[in-house]
């Protein structure tokens, strides 16, 4: 029997990074062969920037300090290595991504030690080049320094191939980790979304790696009584609750079943925790691009059971948002709101596309954009990028301080006028939002050949212009959304426009707007709670 609805992951709201979507693709499951994993980092109070760190050297016996990635805290210091890689975002120098969701787990196993999750990945980057690599030495890190947060999902993936890792701390008296780590298969789709995606696995398997004790451990703690074929981390270290479910695996689900056919089977395990587990990976029916991921991102499960814009909730205006809490009582009963992959309180999200067949400059493109996913544009980093673009950088505006060339809150500035008309605004949107990223596409693709030929200096300085311009382009494009938005719909009304320009009378004052009025379901809702009150009479 399912526990009640609401999970660590529901209750946490306010942690950095708690409830993030990772949907992974592998390089036979795309368009042109590579290698490609997705991210949001969902949060309340996380402000939407983009971080890099440069290479460097570092004489012996240097130290780095561990920061909280959640609370900024110093958790402690560890010996630094002797070079350290560039990293821009989630992306390093060599196309290495790693990105993470958090499930909690057992709250007893809340790790000690001084790795936090965050720490884990930023370090990771700045110390492997491949994915196996970056497995060893999240691992060895962890077991060395200890691992000082819950359970966590981590996707890890370079330009030749993708993993899955699930890792949890093993309490305040032991501060190192239990995890394993399974590649995804060539031509497969996977994903993770705040619940532990790995149940059994391959005991004797290169292709699946894990701590020596993961199964002892889980007996000594109770975890855990059968055989070791029959294993499952996700049963014994997690909390499989209908929260984990409709609110975490349905979200992958929703990937599935953009890509694959047959995923109605898995409805029952996310609606009732019944039948056949949603599988780690599967295959999708056609090969993906990195538009396809970045609309995947913009999801809120259109066009299936959970389809937001289909019961009251969605308001006069079909809006595919619910303001939290996400669940609420009436009568006694408790209920819960979709969780969707897109959602309002992102604080950035990427497309993080690996290739070794690109130029050695762009082998790894970061889609970068921030805000919720659904309004953002992408714009491209390289794995050569040496700067932040002002728009995006550090210390331009923060969550309490508004920042018009800051593109979190121009962005936020579209949004959030949206969220309260919204079938009457995303056209508008769609159409500036639609325009720049072909337009970026379009810069990418001739960028790639002309690369080729050019030294890395020279490849590196033109892809840092690239996304210079199309950083401030965007960020300006978008104040200047924010402004038409606010013109045509203010009041209530729809002014009339065509091709983006106003119409006036001739005289010069602004035509007569447009009344848009409310969906059908909205007035039918209003005659059910007000019977014949508002009903106009027929006079005689």
């Amino acid at each position: 029997m399912l526990k009640p609805f609401i999970t660590s992951a529901f209750l946490s709201a306010s942690v950095a990074a708690l409830a993030c979507t990772s949907l992974i693709a592998t390089p036979g499951a795309s368009a042109d062969g590579s290698t490609m994993v997705t991210y949001a980092a969902d949060s309340h109070v996380l402000y939407g920037e983009l971080y890099r760190q440069p290479a460097a050297d570092h004489p012996e016996g240097a130290m780095r300090e561990v920061i909280d990635w959640d609370s900024q805290k110093k958790l402690g210091e560890i010996p630094e290595v002797a070079h350290t890689y560039s990293t821009v975002g989630n992306m390093n120098e060599h196309g290495l991504t790693i990105s993470e969701s958090t499930w909690g787990g057992r709250h007893e196993l809340a790790g000690s030690g001084i790795i936090d999750y965050g720490s884990l990945i930023y370090i990771t980057l700045q110390r492997a080049k491949t994915a196996r690599e970056a497995i060893d030495v999240m691992t060895g890190l962890v077991d060395k320094y200890g691992y000082a947060s819950e359970g966590e999902s981590f996707s890890i993936a370079d330009p030749s191939e993708a993993w899955i890792m699930e890792m949890i701390g093993k309490g305040k008296d032991d501060k190192g980790a239990v995890w394993v780590a399974r590649r995804v298969p060539d031509g497969y789709i996977s994903g993770h979304a705040n619940h532990s995606r790995i149940h059994k696995f391959p005991l004797n398997d290169p292709e699946t790696l894990y701590s020596p004790d993961v199964i002892s451990f889980a007996r000594e703690k109770g975890y855990f009584d059968g055989k070791d074929k029959d294993f499952s981390f996700s049963r014994a270290y997690a909390v499989t609750d209908a929260g984990a479910l409709r609110g975490c695996d349905a979200r992958v689900w929703a990937y599935y079943n953009k890509f694959a056919p047959g995923m109605d089977k898995y409805l029952p395990w996310i609606f009732e925790g019944k039948g056949e587990v949603l599988p780690i990976w599967v295959k999708p029916s056609k090969k993906l691009t990195a538009n396809d991921l970045k609309w995947m991102m913009r999801d809120h499960f259109e066009d299936t059971p959970m389809d937001m814009t289909q019961d009251i909730g969605a308001g006069p205006f079909d809006v595919p948002y619910r303001w939290r809490p996400m669940t609420f009582t009436v009568d006694s009963v408790e209920y819960s709101q979709e969780r969707a992959i897109a959602t309002q309180q992102t604080g950035f999200s990427f497309v993080s596309s690996m290739n070794a067949d690109r130029p050695e400059a762009m082998r790894g493109i970061l889609w970068f954009g921030v805000d919720d996913a659904n309004t953002c544009v992408y714009v491209p980093f390289f794995n050569s990028t040496t700067e932040v673009p002002y728009e995006l950088s550090h210390g331009n505006g923060d969550m309490l301080t508004l920042s018009w060339d800051a593109m979190f809150w121009v962005n936020n500035y579209v949004a959030n006028q949206a969220y309260n008309r919204y079938s009457q605004m995303i056209p508008d949107i769609r159409r500036v939002q639609s325009g720049l990223e072909s337009a970026i596409e379009s810069a990418v693709e001739a960028a790639e050949k002309s690369t080729a030929v050019l030294t890395p200096e020279q490849a590196q300085a033109q892809l840092q212009q690239l996304s210079n311009y199309w950083t401030e382009k965007a960020t300006k494009d978008y104040k200047a959304l924010g402004d038409f938005l606010l013109v045509k719909y203010l009041d209530g009304n729809i002014k009339k426009e065509k091709d983006g320009q106003f119409l006036r009378t001739p005289e010069g004052n602004a035509a007569t707007p447009d009344w848009g009025g409310y969906n059908e379901r909205y007035y039918r809702s209003i005659v059910e709670d007000s019977g014949d009150r508002l009903r106009v009479p027929t006079i005689k």
